[in-house]
């Protein structure tokens, strides 16, 4: 198996959160909302607080389709489905999340809302134009393609459409410490710098109306979503393997400035071509 779907597999998941469910006093079986799972489904810095002011920045709508790209345990979709109404559909490289998501999504009641496909963000199953939204939390760092991701994104979008992000870029020193919560390896790991996400998403016809680099802002909050969770709560632990050391190393990483991190929300221009040819 790949390293990188080894890094992001969790055996038995299903039987892990609802153990942690449990164990933080929630009931399963009673209907379960997206905020009480927040600090369980929301793998990516910053947590549900930067998912949250990614939507506000994002101004989704009702009538909205969206697409989550590497969703994780679609907490973010459960998030966005429960909170604006939208349908929303993920693409998750690891078969493990795609069956926890499922679970969730049921959990909340919101499975008919979301649907979960395994599949790769760059071959993504979909007609050209199919959705408003294309939203990515902590996803690119892992692929080295950008340029055929962005494509993808483009050609998936609907002209004028919009594709809202967060990502780790790289920083001031080439150094890192591994294992990261999106990397066990160095080989896993594919950042870019500022400048080459922006000309990338300049070339795939994306134009800016926000780009912030919030490092500052995230060291400066007591917690984010890699802080492991104390015993009897909810948290990454639940499923996410040697997460004391993985979040160590990511909160040293950006500290020390080896990674920056970054949100952006960027419009298709109208007249795009998404042929890569």
């Amino acid at each position: 198996m790949p390293s990188l779907e080894t890094h992001y597999s969790a055996a038995a998941i299903e039987q892990r959160l609802l153990a942690g469910i449990r164990a933080a006093g929630l009931d399963p079986e009673q209907r379960l909302s997206p905020e009480e799972l927040g600090a369980l489904d929301q793998f990516h810095t910053g947590g549900l607080q930067a998912s949250l002011e990614l939507l506000e920045a994002a101004r989704i709508r009702s009538t909205d389709r969206v697409l989550d790209l590497g969703a994780g345990l679609a907490g973010s979709a459960r998030l966005l489905a429960s909170t604006v109404g939208c349908l929303v559909d993920c693409i998750e490289l690891s078969s493990d999340y795609c069956a926890g998501a499922a679970l969730l999504n049921r959990l909340t009641g919101l499975e008919d809302r979301i649907t979960v496909r395994l599949g790769s963000a760059l071959d993504l199953p979909y007609p050209d134009g199919a959705f408003d939204i294309v939203w990515m939390q902590n996803v690119g760092m892992n692929i080295a393609d950008k340029h055929t991701l962005y494509r993808e994104i483009a050609r998936v979008l609907k002209p004028g459409g919009l594709y809202a992000f967060q990502e780790m870029a790289t920083g001031v020193s080439d150094t890192m410490y591994f294992p990261l919560p999106w990397a066990t390896v160095p080989a896993d790991q594919h950042l870019a710098s500022v400048d080459e996400l922006l000309s990338l998403l300049d070339q795939c016809g994306f134009a800016t109306e926000l780009f912030e680099d919030i490092s500052d802002l995230h060291m400066s909050r007591s917690t984010g979503s890699t802080v492991p969770a104390p015993p009897g709560q909810l948290g990454l632990g639940v499923f996410v393997d040697d997460l004391p050391r993985k979040s160590a190393n990511a909160r040293r990483s950006l500290a020390e400035g080896q990674v920056r991190f970054v949100r952006g929300v960027f419009r298709l221009m109208d007249d795009v071509v998404t042929d890569p040819s």
